[in-house]
């Protein structure tokens, strides 16, 4: 949810270093994201484009924002008018006042203004910044304007003859998260926290694996967030479903319960995994996975802080999960290092330990600069989130060896199976290391088998 915690002068602080790294002779268009149909009268709730909130703070669909470095304006926007009739029905919108008003344009016109007040902007202009194929039909209105004006060469107006994409320069003004931003998404961990713990103290064997996804969103609403991607609840071999989503099972005693949800709060998002024993105690070959997992995080999360390389933390999750999975005799005992490079663990482990999060859950920003995998920096933020899974039968273990090519050399014991784990944190990279946003989930057995007992 949009709920403006970030104040107007961050938005306009972010405009000026976007404006200054673009440079004269630029102009930079960024539309609105689009409201889409649900069905034949209801639309989707509509979310607001990420760069668009990003560089404006207007929550609206159907608007256009303009930057011009040294222009005037240098932050045009369009947007729908006032209209007293559709507001009664639809609710209020800023229009081109309020636009000005509340949101910082130097100038706003009516999205019925476009053509004429956007052509002789274009023109004379080098480059364009624009993020070409995420909207189709806008693309072809860019095109058609570019074309209008170059349609007046012999007028001696010259057409923009260079198209950047704007994420160039945005998405590194992204990636490193400002004070402000950093407290939304601390706030916004400690939420989705609140929920993984309310979700431990009321599961209990023969619910469905929606009441429990109800507790979670009932959380998220109450502090006024939503959540930033479905909410994963995924009981026993469910949890061997990396994106499951039915969230319709009965919860079965004896078996493991994984959940992976996060809230959104103002726009930015938290992306937290937790995984408890549905009855509330570990048995013994649950909780050995489980404390692998976690020994893989806490290793994982080490790595988290500057000078270290993004993929250090995978491959010190990785290092870990191979030990222990030969200590317990699911992996062959041979050394380690010949089963990493065998990759033996994507068996039971087969995605990364991160990604960058922000306003979206797989945040924007490069991995790797050239063939070296980027450099943590303060500011920064990342989920660490390593996890095992060993589903009945080992139907998908036998499926992966088969797309390589690979014998399987192990044969999983049925007491190992029905085994998924997955422990995600979202994890800040400080000037001294890093902090934990959502340490407030609780991830240690005893914690978790603690709090289940209080109920």
């Amino acid at each position: 949810m949009f709920a403006r915690a970030i104040p107007p002068a961050v938005f306009a602080r972010r405009r000026q270093t976007l404006l200054q790294r673009m440079g004269p002779g630029s102009i930079a268009l960024l539309p609105a994201a689009a409201s889409m149909p649900r069905n034949r009268d209801v639309h989707y709730p509509f979310r607001q484009d990420s760069d668009f909130y990003y560089l404006t703070g207007f929550p609206e669909p159907e608007a256009l924002a303009v930057l011009i470095p040294g222009g005037d304006p240098e932050f045009l926007l369009f947007c729908r008018e006032r209209d007293p009739h559709l507001e009664i029905w639809h609710g209020r919108r800023a229009g081109p006042e309020g636009a000005m008003a509340r949101y910082g344009a130097n100038h706003a016109h009516p999205m019925t203004a476009i053509d004429k007040v956007l052509l002789p902007l274009l023109e004379n202009r080098e480059r364009v910044y624009y993020a070409m194929g995420y909207q189709p039909e806008f693309d072809r209105q860019v095109l058609d304007w570019i074309n209008r004006v170059r349609g007046k060469a012999r007028t001696g107006v010259r057409a923009p003859t260079v198209f950047i994409a704007l994420e160039q320069l945005l998405h590194e003004l992204r990636l490193r998260k400002e004070p402000e931003e950093i407290a939304v998404m601390r706030e916004s961990a400690r939420i989705a926290a609140e929920a993984h713990c309310r979700a431990m103290q009321v599961c209990r064997p023969g619910m469905r694996e929606y009441e429990i996804d109800a507790e979670i969103f009932h959380t998220f609403v109450r502090h006024g967030a939503g959540w930033a991607y479905p909410s994963i609840v995924a009981g026993g071999d469910n949890g061997c479903i990396l994106h499951y989503t039915e969230n319709n099972a009965l919860l079965q005693d004896g078996d493991l319960l994984l959940i992976d949800a996060g809230a959104e709060l103002d726009g930015y998002a938290s992306d937290i995994t937790r995984t408890f024993p549905i009855n509330g105690r570990f048995s013994g070959e649950q909780q050995a996975i489980y404390e692998l997992v976690l020994a893989a995080q806490q290793a994982a999360i080490a790595k988290v802080k500057p000078g270290c390389h993004f993929n250090d933390p995978h491959d010190a999750a990785v290092r870990t999960l191979t030990e222990g999975l030969t200590a317990i005799g699911l992996l062959p005992d041979r050394a380690v290092e010949d089963l990493i490079k065998e990759e033996q663990h994507k068996q039971f482990y087969m995605h990364r330990t991160g990604h960058w999060l922000g306003m979206d859950v797989h945040d924007v920003g490069i991995y790797k600069t050239g063939e070296d995998w980027r450099v943590f920096e303060a500011g920064m933020v990342t989920t660490v989130e390593p996890g095992l899974y060993l589903p009945a039968g080992g139907q998908m273990i036998d499926a992966h060896w088969a797309r390589l090519g690979v014998r399987l050399e192990t044969e999983i014991e049925e007491r190992w199976q029905r085994i998924g784990v997955r422990i995600e944190d979202d994890v800040l990279v400080t000037a001294e290391g890093n902090e934990i946003l959502s340490a407030a989930a609780l991830k240690e057995v005893a914690e978790i088998e603690a709090l289940m007992r209080e109920g």
